[in-house]
């Protein structure tokens, strides 16, 4: 029997950025998930703060070089990698100059969401996408992690629904405490509508609040894991009452084998919307 693909989209993963409870999450799930007997992919953004030297990273020349377009504007598209030794796993960072070459992650200097979040948030879940079609490996699962991968479940069902790599992917969502105040550009909307989405798909995007994009990842998502000891409680009532499988927050002696169970769930789950 073929073991379950499972593809790891995280907003942030230690060592390459501070530890943070995500991040840490980012590190160890995927190698636990790969002891379990799963096959796995990571992938994150390549932030200009990650430090390329120190953590050997590289570009990858055979799957970079695509031109990605975001707003009537090309954006190149570079993929580059980095192994952790001891856990057996490589880390596949979605670069691009525009968006990523700043020494921040979201947030300025003054602590001041970046203006095109939006954007960098459109590549990051195309970039990953695109990506995984030239690796040509079709993931059962994918687990998005933290606001930054939000737009992922919604490429996945929607954009993709009628590639055979994607037809039958299931989608987890992690709702943590990385709540933003204010809005995204509310231009997101305008830059994602056309073929691919319509207006009805991209209402809650009209006013992109951390409400608002949490809630569209909850819509198009298979299950919802609570990835934090308190979440947005709005967004964690939205999700219970999604009719869709929940998993509570699980403290860090019992999340792996819980996620690896409730993938299991959800991989036999039919979808409701």
């Amino acid at each position: 029997m073929e073991k379950p693909k499972v593809l790891f989209v995280q907003q942030e993963i230690t060592p390459y950025l501070k530890e943070t409870p995500m991040s840490k999450i980012g590190r160890y799930l995927p190698q636990g998930i790969q002891e379990r007997g799963k096959e796995i992919r990571t992938f994150m953004p390549k932030f200009g703060c990650i430090n390329e030297r120190r953590n050997q990273l590289h570009e990858v020349i055979r799957l970079s070089g695509m031109n990605l377009i975001i707003n009537d504007s090309d954006h190149p598209l570079i993929i580059k990698v980095a192994s952790i030794q001891s856990a057996r796993m490589q880390i596949y960072f979605i670069d691009n100059e525009d968006f990523y070459q700043r020494k921040y992650t979201l947030t300025d200097k003054n602590e001041k969401y970046f203006e095109d979040n939006d954007e960098r948030a459109i590549f990051f879940a195309r970039g990953v996408i695109e990506t995984v079609k030239k690796l040509n490996w079709a993931p059962d699962l994918v687990h998005c992690n933290g606001w930054f991968t939000s737009l992922m479940p919604l490429y996945i069902k929607v954009a993709m629904k009628d590639n055979p790599m994607f037809t039958d992917t299931k989608v987890v969502y992690s709702v943590y405490d990385d709540e933003f105040s204010g809005e995204l550009n509310k231009e997101i909307f305008n830059k994602m509508k056309g073929k691919v989405f319509d207006e009805k798909v991209l209402e809650k995007y009209k006013n992109p609040s951390f409400v608002n994009i949490s809630k569209a990842a909850i819509d198009y998502a298979d299950g919802i894991i609570i990835g934090s000891e308190k979440v947005n409680s709005e967004v964690e009532d939205y999700a219970r009452s999604s009719n869709k499988p929940v998993l509570d927050y699980q403290p860090e002696s019992t999340y792996m084998d819980a996620f690896n169970d409730f993938y299991d769930e959800v991989l036999v789950t039919e979808m409701a919307i």
